[in-house]
């Protein structure tokens, strides 16, 4: 009986998602259903969390009840993302970015705020981009490296088990590489990977996917990460695991 309730409990997310328009989020709740669990994540960094869009998906879908910790440099969207977080008691956020240094940065405002940016637009997009993703205005952030930040933030909170979640824009690589020698604590990442970059000098999927896997990070999943500009893939998301705990999740 298990397995059929199971079932139904996804034909109805899948029914819920269609409802919506928004049944391109199916593989990825599912992957990270399955992924969370199996890897007893306590705690979620959501790093570029925009209005906390992937937080309340965790919360309504995924079914994730630990630690969610949302970053979002661009003040009045952080005002939403505090408004949404305030009823949860597990749910912190932090007017910031995170990068490959500690200090402050020009953060670009995008004409549509999901592509707000430390990164600048890239010549020659998509015309579905063209208007949305163009600077609208220019606002300073604090910037922080996952390095000095993640052990205030374990004594703050508690957690042991950590995954990381990016959708910074095209800065998802500096975001791991101010991690340092602490991205190996993570469990997993999930990271935006660009197979056609939309920002200036953006890491393609290929270089991204091969850094983490020097880094001990295996692919896990892949999934479109919207509903497509048909015939071609712009971007997509991919999960991957942290190697060391492979036999463990097994």
């Amino acid at each position: 009986m298990g397995r059929y309730r199971n079932e139904l409990r996804q034909r109805w997310l899948a029914l819920r998602l269609a409802l919506r328009g928004a049944i391109h989020q199916y593989p990825e709740i599912m992957a990270l259903r399955r992924f969370l669990a199996a890897f007893e994540v306590d705690c979620l960094f959501d790093v570029g969390a925009n209005k906390g869009q992937y937080a309340m998906t965790l919360r309504r879908e995924v079914g994730f009840t630990g630690t969610i910790l949302s970053f979002e440099p661009n003040p009045d969207i952080f005002l939403v993302l505090s408004r949404r977080a305030a009823s949860d008691a597990s749910w912190h956020v932090f007017n910031m970015a995170l990068s490959d240094f500690d200090g402050t940065a020009k953060f670009n405002i995008m004409a549509a705020d999901q592509f707000s940016s430390l990164e600048m637009p890239a010549d020659g997009q998509d015309a579905i981009f063209t208007t949305r993703n163009i600077v609208t205005n220019v606002v300073e952030t604090d910037c922080r490296r996952l390095a000095s930040l993640l052990p205030e933030l374990q004594a703050a909170h508690g957690f042991s088990r950590p995954f990381l979640k990016m959708d910074t824009q095209g800065h998802d690589l500096a975001v791991c590489e101010g991690a340092g020698d602490a991205l190996v604590q993570m469990t997993g990442i999930q990271t935006e990977l660009a197979v056609r970059p939309i920002y200036d000098g953006a890491t393609d999927y290929r270089a991204m996917t091969d850094w983490l896997d020097q880094r001990g990070f295996a692919p896990s999943a892949f999934f479109a990460n919207n509903k497509g500009h048909f015939p071609l893939l712009v971007e997509m998301d991919g999960i991957f695991a942290n190697r060391a705990l492979l036999a463990r999740a097994a």
